[in-house]
């Protein structure tokens, strides 16, 4: 068996270097196959990074009444923290509030006409931040039956688009990235089919000398996998080279936190060096068959 396999790796190399202008062609269309797949991979993952920043903006808000004792706030609170659907309970008071909305008018470089009142009209209100903006009826109404609220800011209709809007993008991220992986496969194992019909006269030469279709095939797996393999770590050094770069871009793309790709790069490496090995033995698997079965 350990000579069967020596022999085998042996001559995918001799085969590889053998016809080596085919060869390095498919290895050059197998990194650009695997970069377009990484790529993205990478920009799905800035989506779905974005996609999540923008779903923990989704929160309810509570005014309270101005009669509301502080001990009864902090009950409210503490039964809002325990649902299972809120993420955290943050307390805004009339004063927080007063600073925040100065703040806001500043930025839009609008006048700040509160200065001109002789007291502060805001409410004290609980901003609950969720888990799934899905949840926003249930604790919603939970806020509402409470005496100590006085209303709460229906921002339903919002809530619902929200969670509309990024479930259609990441189920269509998913389909987009499945697609994308199987013109890969297409191209990936067309080419190599090519280097294998370069080298039919061998196959059937072997073939009439009564050698087995074992014999015959996995000299070209591992051919393949080598094809593969080597795709797979230019277009891991390609990434490296150019993650900083495309983390500024996502940054300035999707306006977040910054996204780093190091941050995705365990994920990335498994991606590319499983899609180029197993992309390169099956073309080479499904492109030898060819010829065996006949």
């Amino acid at each position: 068996m350990i000579g069967f396999l020596g022999f085998s790796l042996s001559r995918a190399w001799q085969g590889f270097w053998r016809n080596a202008a085919i060869s390095l062609a498919a290895t050059v269309t197998m990194t650009l196959m695997l970069l377009l797949l990484a790529g993205f991979f990478i920009l799905q993952n800035g989506l779905l990074a974005g996609l999540a920043f923008v779903e923990q903006k989704v929160e309810v808000v509570a005014d309270l009444r101005a009669t509301a004792a502080d001990v009864d706030v902090a009950v409210l609170q503490a039964r809002i923290e325990a649902l299972p659907e809120v993420r955290a309970v943050q307390f805004v008071s009339k004063e927080e509030a007063l600073r925040r909305f100065r703040e806001s008018r500043a930025a839009q470089g609008e006048e700040d006409l509160t200065r001109y009142l002789d007291a502060n009209p805001l409410q004290a209100s609980l901003e609950v931040k969720l888990r799934d903006p899905a949840d926003f009826g249930a604790v919603m109404e939970q806020l509402r039956a409470d005496p100590v609220v006085d209303q709460v800011k229906n921002l339903t209709d919002l809530a619902q688009r929200v969670t509309t809007v990024t479930g259609f993008l990441r189920t269509a991220g998913l389909g987009i990235l499945g697609l994308i992986g199987l013109i890969v496969l297409f191209i990936i194992v067309n080419t190599i089919r090519l280097a294998v019909v370069s080298r039919a006269d061998e196959i059937e030469v072997m073939r009439l000398v009564g050698a087995s279709d074992a014999f015959i095939r996995w000299p070209f797996i591992f051919e393949g996998a080598l094809v593969g393999l080597l795709g797979a770590t230019l277009t891991l050094a390609i990434v490296a080279a150019l993650a900083e770069p495309m983390g500024g871009f996502m940054f300035e793309f999707f306006r977040v936190l910054p996204i780093r790709v190091g941050a995705i790069a365990r994920e990335v490496s498994v991606l590319v060096l499983g899609s180029g090995i197993g992309l390169g033995v099956l073309g080479a698997w499904l492109s030898v068959r060819t010829y065996l079965i006949r």
